[in-house]
């Protein structure tokens, strides 16, 4: 959800506003450099949980399934990878590139305990699908009231 929310500056939150609030509204946005060297990503994940499992989809277009690393210690679901660049010129004059390169790393904390040894993890057309059933104990009984 963060990555929803802008990051405001530390001015308060009662500040007073500026005198040029047009043009400084803009400036309450973190918004990378399109320059700069250090180019990084953060995929897109979706989180659902049925009875039975928790589903998580990540979209990470353009990688190898050799690249990504999944890890589930602890409670904590750990996935990391590197999206290479692979510069090849072919006496082309790029005005703009508009991909992003770099590591990630994301760390899902799990409300419930999860099988780990059934755990299943496919990767097709950019997405990342893991299905993590629960274990025994993290399932809802339903309990019946008796007179």
């Amino acid at each position: 959800m963060t990555a929803l929310t802008p990051i405001l500056r530390r001015r308060g939150w009662f500040a007073p506003p500026s005198r040029n609030f047009r043009n400084s509204f803009f400036d309450d946005f973190a918004v990378p450099s399109l320059l700069s060297e250090e180019r990084g990503f953060t995929p897109a994940f979706d989180i659902s949980e049925t009875e039975n499992e928790l589903i998580v989809r990540a979209e990470i277009p353009g990688m190898d399934k050799e690249d990504i690393d999944i890890h589930l210690t602890d409670g904590v679901l750990t996935i990391k990878g590197e999206k290479r660049h692979e510069k090849e010129d072919k006496k082309e004059d790029y005005h703009r590139v508009e991909r992003s390169y770099g590591s990630f790393c994301r760390s899902i904390g799990l409300p419930f305990d999860v099988e780990t040894d059934k755990v299943d993890a496919t990767y097709k057309d950019g997405v990342l699908k893991l299905t993590l059933p629960k274990s025994e104990r993290a399932k809802v009984k339903k309990i019946e009231v008796k007179r």
